[in-house]
């Protein structure tokens, strides 16, 4: 037997230096007494593998989960109070609103009841409006100069948005009772969002200048006696006209579309008013009915669901792809699949490319989209007539250069190419002489209607057009220019003319940028003068480079914006105008210049994406562009009623989809 291994004091120092300080030897008990000393040491054994984390102590992990539960109790019970107080809050304000008010002896002028007749055809003549002296307020603006916007549109929107209250005794005269935001009609035509939504009562939008609403129809203009004839509708739906005077007239009537000679257009849709948003969806609802029927044959079922939108513009690009995403997201979920099948939507354009006043790009990313959303787009196109039961159009054969003709059985047509006169904008055209154009009333830089008294009638968006022709001005540039009155014109009375030719059409700018380079151009036998048919021919070959202003809800949101701020200007340096004697012509001039249009960019909605066109830069792409052309919209709207109530319908559609009833 093997004696016991004795280890000594020094053999453990010098396992202490070389071994792990994890593993070094633990320090002995000593028990001292004056006889005997033990002396007694510990050895720890390495563990076979690296030892586990260590976990938290149980105490750390339990406050932890304390403290996120205190957090979350928190942000619970200050959703619940921050809930308590809004719902609290609109209660007690609908509370509030509930009122019972009396009205005794309001004042009215006998004038109002029985206004006297006058004018050429001897009509009552509202020289007294109503209300004028049912309060002091009132009585005041009975005093102020008349201003009558004959329109509801975008242009008497800017207007009304733009005045100041006190500026004039504003009455407003418009066929419908409300404004409505025409550029999400196509959305509303399938029922992504509901009609009220886009419209605002036009009494809620005159309120804040306490001006005066008047339902009818404008249909002739006396201009020498200040008269404008109104067309109303009394209570037992007999017509009746009246006269309303003015000192300021506002043209905003808007256009019609242009037929273009096509027979057959009456049994079309067009998409300008909420009634036509409406009758649309119910013919939409009743296709696709009908087509649910088990009676309805599969012929008779391919005409119900064929959809044929004439015209390539973003009203009918739009329109198209709001039926393609309400057959895609809600007729097949809740339709028979085999009517989802046999729905076919065609677009016809008589241009090469859909939204052809876009960027290139865009329209080449639009009809992408529509060819791989089986949208038939037919282009180089024309309409040549429309049945009850399909469109007839022609194209031409590009080997043979024949023309061919194609029909589409349909039940629906919707007619959305081009815009014509308006027949009030047809009368007052024709009472002018120098008035040529086919289309609008012709105005100048400051939109006055030109032949009108100067400072008294003016025109803005799709019924007007800002003259582009610079030869009409002809003589009057000359006399202005030619210093020396030698009957030509030198390259620095060339300079002078280019000013003034700025002045009287701006969008003439753009096209005079290069001078000398014109003058040289034009100045044939090289005698550093330009002739006076030379400078005809360059003034012609000028104005046929402008191109008029588009009719969109921007261009006449911006006029009356321009309109709105001249005629307040106007009415505030009155008594230093008349103080002075400026005359009617110059007053316009001295207060503002002339009207210039600023593109902001064009967007169009083409089916769960949408494109912008910002001039030089354009933009195109699915859902977050889509998302972007919303915020747009919504920040466009009139007032934050309508901006709530779009937002709602958007949540609804997401959540619960369209609203399939027949309404």
């Amino acid at each position: 037997m093997l004696p016991p291994l004795r280890t000594s004091a020094a053999h453990h120092r010098l396992l202490a230096q070389v071994v792990h300080p994890r593993l070094r030897p633990r320090p002995a008990f000593q028990f001292n007494s004056p006889s005997v000393r033990f002396n007694t040491t510990t050895t720890s054994v390495p563990p076979p593998s690296a030892p586990p984390p260590p976990s938290p102590p149980p105490r750390r992990l339990f406050g932890r989960t304390r403290t996120a539960a205190r957090w979350t109790g928190y942000l619970c019970l200050s959703t619940i109070i921050g809930i308590t107080v809004v719902t609290t809050g609109i209660l007690v304000h609908d509370a509030f609103t509930y009122t019972d008010r009396h009205i005794d002896r309001v004042p009215i002028s006998p004038l109002a009841l029985n206004p006297e007749k006058g004018g050429p055809k001897n009509l009552p003549i509202a020289r007294v409006q109503v209300d004028d002296e049912e309060d002091e307020e009132n009585k005041k603006l009975a005093e102020k100069p008349r201003l009558v916007i004959v329109g509801g549109g975008w242009g008497a929107m800017g207007i009304l948005n733009t005045l100041k209250s006190g500026d004039y005794h504003v009455t407003v005269i418009s066929t419908e009772t409300f404004t409505t935001f025409t550029p999400l009609l196509p959305s509303a035509a399938v029922g992504t969002v509901q009609v009220r939504t886009l419209i605002e009562p036009i009494r809620k939008i005159i309120a804040r200048l306490r001006g005066h609403f008047v339902v009818g129809k404008a249909v002739d203009l006396v201009m020498s006696e200040r008269l404008i004839e109104i067309e109303t509708t009394t209570s037992d739906g007999k017509k009746a006209n009246v006269y309303i005077p003015y000192d300021k007239l506002v043209i905003a009537v808007g256009s019609s579309s242009s037929t273009h000679g096509v027979p057959g257009l009456e049994t079309c849709f067009q998409l300008k008013t909420i009634g036509d948003a409406q009758a649309i969806r119910r013919r939409i609802m009743d296709n696709f009915e009908i087509a649910s029927l088990p009676t309805t044959s599969q012929e008779e079922r391919k005409r119900l669901l064929s959809f044929v939108i004439c015209g390539g513009g973003p009203t009918g690009v739009e329109t198209a792809a709001e039926i393609y995403d309400f057959c895609s997201e809600d007729i097949m979920n809740y339709f028979p699949k085999i009517i989802r099948e046999e729905v076919s939507i065609h677009l016809i354009q008589s241009r090469e490319h859909i939204l052809n006043t876009y960027a290139e790009a865009i329209s080449t990313f639009a009809e992408a989209k529509f060819q791989r959303d089986n949208v038939d787009l037919i282009t180089s196109a024309r309409v040549a007539g429309i049945t009850p039961e399909c469109v007839i159009y022609t194209t031409q054969n590009p080997s043979t250069g024949q023309t061919e003709q194609h029909t589409i059985p349909t039940n629906f047509v919707l007619w959305s190419t081009g815009i014509a006169m308006n027949p009030f904008t047809q009368r007052v055209s024709n009472l002018l002489p120098n008035q040529v154009h086919k289309k609008a009333i012709e105005v100048d830089a400051h939109l006055r209607v030109k032949g009108a008294p100067v400072g008294e009638v003016y025109a803005i968006g799709d019924c007007a057009t800002i003259e582009t022709s610079i030869v009409s001005h002809f003589m009057d540039l000359v006399e202005e220019a030619d210093q020396d009155k030698n009957g030509k014109i030198d390259f620095g009375e060339w300079e002078i003319m280019v000013k003034k030719i700025k002045q009287r059409i701006p969008m003439a700018g753009d096209h005079l940028v290069e001078c000398k380079a014109l003058f040289d151009m034009y100045d044939s036998d090289a005698d550093n003068n330009l002739s006076l048919n030379e400078l005809v021919m360059l003034l012609e070959e000028v104005g046929k480079k402008i191109t008029s202003l588009p009719a969109t809800a921007q261009v006449a949101s911006q006029q009356g914006k321009y309109i709105g701020k001249k005629l307040h200007k106007l009415a505030r340096q009155k008594p230093v105008l008349d103080a002075n004697d400026v005359p009617p012509v110059a007053r316009d001039e001295s207060v503002s210049g002339p009207f210039k249009y600023l593109h902001l960019g064009s967007l169009a909605y083409i089916g769960n994406a949408a494109v912008f066109d910002f001039g030089k830069y354009s933009f195109s792409g699915g859902l977050l562009a889509m998302y972007a052309w919303r915020s747009i919209y919504w920040n466009e709207q009139v007032s934050m009623r309508t901006r709530a109530l779009l937002m709602i319908d958007w949540v609804i559609r997401g959540i619960w989809g369209r609203d399939l009833s027949r309404l």
